[in-house]
């Protein structure tokens, strides 16, 4: 087995805007800059995010408008997966970076890396989170951040990533990994929206928030902004330490 070479470089934070107007150019302007390993730490106003995969339903442009004129846009991603609601008490994180081929390789430790990260984020507030599927949550996935077992699992965070070509580097790929971490929303409001989306689309689909949890609810601490606050300290230290994932390959 050998290694595959990656630069030795930790992750530059970027600290911009702490609520960002749009959700999607985060992410498009972290992998324009991505030639080196770069984060951000963010949140939007209440919002959904669907995969670009729903435009196959017929009447989805005529509900992504009847919504955003009711104060609800409907925003559209590059990365797979399922909608996934934004908002007050939500805090995502976007980690882009270039890695070498083949994807194939590259797309497990990615996101154990990610959830990792949020894990460590976690800790000091007691709460022991693992990567596992949270069958009836929102955009589910064996790679959500969860915590319990058995019946008792309930997902805290949601991850995807999405790849292309480093046409920078004339090879390799440039990975955008991104996790959507429910620090303190309010969950019965945000499963309404994506019900009420789902049901609106005729997707078939609809999701229970009793299967998801948050951070208050697993703290003891009162004050929102200080736990908002004191969620965004824990991810900055635990990013700015990290290294990208590494690997290991068969050698040639």
């Amino acid at each position: 087995m050998a290694q595959v070479p990656l630069d030795d470089m930790t992750f530059t934070l970027l600290h911009d805007s702490a609520i960002v107007p749009d959700p999607i150019a985060v992410d498009t302007r972290l992998m324009q800059r991505a030639s080196s390993p770069v984060a951000q730490i963010w949140g939007t106003s209440r919002a959904l995010v669907m995969p670009r995969a729903y435009s196959r339903y017929p009447n989805v442009d005529a509900v992504r408008g009847r919504l955003a004129a009711r104060g609800l846009p409907v925003y559209v991603r590059a990365s797979g997966g399922g909608l996934v609601p934004q908002g007050p008490g939500i805090l995502n994180v976007s980690l882009a970076y270039p890695l070498p081929g083949p994807v194939g390789h590259w797309v497990e430790p990615i996101y154990r890396h990610l959830c990792a990260l949020l894990s460590l984020a976690l800790a000091p507030f007691g709460i022991d989170a693992r990567p596992a599927a949270v069958t009836g949550s929102f955009c589910d996935g064996r790679f959500n951040l969860a915590h319990g077992r058995g019946t008792d699992v309930r997902k805290i965070a949601g991850t995807a990533q999405y790849w292309r070509l480093n046409a920078a580097r004339d090879s390799g790929y440039t990975v955008l990994a991104h996790a959507l971490l429910l620090v303190q929303p309010d969950l019965a409001a945000i499963h309404r929206d994506l019900n009420a989306f789902e049901h609106a689309i005729h997707s078939g689909r609809s999701y229970d928030a009793g299967k998801t949890t948050s951070v208050a609810q697993l703290t003891a601490v009162d004050s929102a902004g200080d736990l908002m606050q004191r969620v965004r300290g824990n991810l900055s230290t635990a990013i700015e330490r990290a290294e990208p994932p590494r690997i290991t390959c068969a050698s040639n």
